[in-house]
């Protein structure tokens, strides 16, 4: 049994198995038992989940998910860890299913669970989270793991200087919560920068945003220091929209001034509504 909480021992696995952490794949395995288990549990998890976990590495977190009953899916880059997961660690269990390769493109091939779970590598966290969020691929509730400055940009009021696009867009689906901050010592390799835990819970009633809501969102906030007008200006000429942005705004009551990081998502929702007519 594989010691999840040594650095140590869990060097010596590694090099006994031919296998060595890869900094292209932002890998960190976490170490800290109690971080472990707390991420776990905030999941809530019912009996019989299906729970997504992507980055399993060696399985510490994969190993409590299973003992809390549920199927995991688990997406896995790294060909190394893959074979070690599916020959060795969970070569018996019936509730394990590993799925290879980069999970940007691996799991729009796969159906949806009801949880997400993952201490995701800090260079696709955003966009992993918020592709995920874009084309409506729905969990019940998500817990991750992420660089600290990401969890405070999910967790981000209008107005504050966190806001963005990747704000609005947890917030258009789900209710987010801020966990534990976790310092470098809890993982192995120990990263340089601070890392949260975020759970994401859907919201009852998610709407039915208009289909120009989520590219606006991001392309408002596509140069921060450009006042909302110019920035709708730059998104009306890239979609051939043979509307004004002066006018939209005006009919939209949003300043001319206004900038996207003071923006609420009903105001992103008026928007995208009244650009619905040139669609």
């Amino acid at each position: 049994m594989t010691d999840y909480n040594s650095p140590q021992n869990l060097k010596m696995f590694l090099d006994a198995h031919g296998l060595g952490m890869r900094k292209k794949f932002g890998q960190n395995f976490l170490v800290n038992p109690q971080a472990r288990a707390s991420l776990v549990d905030a999941l809530e998890l019912p009996k019989n989940a299906e729970v997504w976990e992507v980055g399993p590495g060696i399985g510490a977190m994969t190993a409590l998910l299973l003992q809390k009953g549920a199927t995991v899916h688990a997406f896995e880059i790294d060909p190394g860890f893959s074979a070690v997961l599916r020959q060795e660690i969970f070569k018996d269990n019936p509730r394990f299913d590993l799925i290879e390769g980069d999970v940007l493109k691996a799991w729009k091939r796969n159906p949806p669970g009801h949880y997400f779970f993952g201490n995701l590598p800090y260079t696709i966290a955003a966009k992993l989270v918020g592709d995920i969020i874009e084309k409506r691929r729905l969990f019940k509730r998500m817990v991750f793991v992420v660089q600290k400055e990401a969890a405070e940009r999910a967790a981000a009021k209008p107005g504050s200087k966190n806001y963005s696009s990747f704000s609005v867009l947890c917030a258009s689906a789900y209710i987010v919560t801020p966990l534990q901050i976790l310092k470098g010592a809890s993982f192995y390799p120990s990263p340089h920068v601070d890392s949260q835990g975020v759970r994401l819970d859907m919201r009852p009633n998610v709407d039915d945003y208009p289909e120009l809501f989520y590219p606006l969102v991001r392309g408002l906030f596509s140069s921060r220091r450009k006042i909302v007008k110019n920035n709708l200006s730059a998104f009306l000429s890239s979609r051939n929209i043979p509307a004004c942005a002066n006018d939209v705004l005006h009919a939209c009551r949003i300043p001319e001034k206004a900038r996207a990081e003071t923006l609420t998502i009903a105001e992103f929702v008026e928007m995208a509504r009244s650009l619905s007519v040139f669609l």
